[in-house]
């Protein structure tokens, strides 16, 4: 099968097989892959992982075969993919923090091969392929109706920058916010911010085209941060104490402690970008002693099987964007051109097609 493979280049390769689902395991076909920094991380050293891989960790599709012991998912039921893969069965799952499971971090599964040999899976899921094989916890059932090009951005941009917002920072209604870096998940941050009922909410981005977007997905100011441009000060002028959450999505020490330093008393700054394996960041310890809290936040403190139907549910109410997400959609052969265009900042998101 055709799957796009990281060996030390970026590779579409057909010579791609993965193995049957084993007992607790489902094989989807997969039909819409979003590309996600995380991804392209993978291609510059910052996120480091074992080659061969299957990239790819933001996928959509139909279920194909189901292991012997799978009870929740049925053969052509459509899924959303998630990447914890958690145990279900531990004191973490058993409070509803999924993303605490121990067993959602730190091994490399293999369930693929590259003529022949041995090819890991990024991130639990390994998506950016025509089938991949998942636990059966990772996938979730959706309403056939809902388009999966869209669908599939559920799986991180969406649970992650909405999840950040409504499950770990839970602002309260009028309460202000900024977010820093508006990629895939600082747009969904803008649109959770939207959601709770957040104000005034200032977006930042050094991108000056990102504005047009920023005000449809939430923000009701926007800086475009840059040589000349003092960022704190125009944050500032919308709100002059300070603001009650920043949410810092791109993962640089220097934006970090900008996000700190604008906390009003009592803030939270929610750290969401992905900086390089060791990266330390800094504060003045003084400036925490108003209340002010530096929160940590993991695939957006996410439960899965409850936040992607209800996530579900707003988009069909027309409550959350996903459709304008999708800034382009891509062949597996266009990949290339994808993390070109990311690169740009041409994208909300792009998503490859594997249909």
């Amino acid at each position: 099968m055709k799957a796009i493979v990281w060996t030390g280049a970026l590779e579409v390769r057909d010579d791609v097989e993965v193995r049957a689902p084993r007992p607790h395991e489902v094989k989807v076909r997969i039909h819409a892959a979003g590309l996600c920094h995380s991804d392209v991380s993978v291609l510059d050293g910052t996120i480091p992982f074992p080659t061969p891989v299957v990239l790819g960790h933001e996928g959509a599709g139909v279920v194909a075969e189901i292991g012997s012991a799978v009870r929740k998912v049925a053969v052509g039921d459509h899924v959303v993919l998630t990447t914890l893969g958690n145990c279900g069965q531990c004191s973490a799952c058993d409070r509803g923090r999924p993303t605490h499971c121990r067993d959602t971090a730190g091994r490399l599964h293999a369930p693929f091969t590259l003529a022949g040999d041995r090819c890991y899976q990024f991130a639990n899921a390994g998506v950016f392929a025509e089938h991949t094989v998942v636990a059966e916890t990772q996938a979730v059932v959706i309403d056939p109706a809902v388009p999966l090009t869209s669908a599939c951005l559920i799986g991180c941009a969406v649970l992650t920058g909405v999840g950040a917002v409504l499950n770990r920072a839970r602002p309260e209604i009028g309460q202000s916010a900024m977010v820093i870096g508006l990629g895939g998940i600082g747009l969904n941050v803008l649109q959770g911010l939207a959601l709770a009922g957040a104000g005034p909410i200032v977006a930042v981005d050094t991108n000056p085209t990102k504005e047009t977007a920023a005000r449809q997905f939430g923000a009701t100011h926007f800086v475009a941060a840059g040589p000349g441009v003092d960022t704190a000060e125009a944050v500032r002028e919308v709100c002059p104490d300070g603001v009650d959450f920043a949410f810092e999505c791109v993962g640089h020490p220097a934006l970090i402690r900008t996000a700190v330093d604008l906390l009003d008393w009592g803030g939270s700054c929610v750290l969401l970008g992905v900086p390089a394996l060791g990266t330390e960041a800094s504060f003045v310890v003084q400036t925490l002693y108003n209340d002010k809290s530096i929160l940590g936040c993991r695939y957006g403190s996410a439960r899965p099987h409850h936040d992607v139907p209800l996530l579900v549910e707003l988009y069909q109410a027309g409550r959350l964007k996903l459709d304008e997400l999708v800034s382009a959609t891509y062949a597996v052969d266009g990949v290339e051109q994808a993390v070109s265009d990311m690169g740009a900042g041409k994208l909300n998101r792009g998503v490859l097609s594997f249909a």
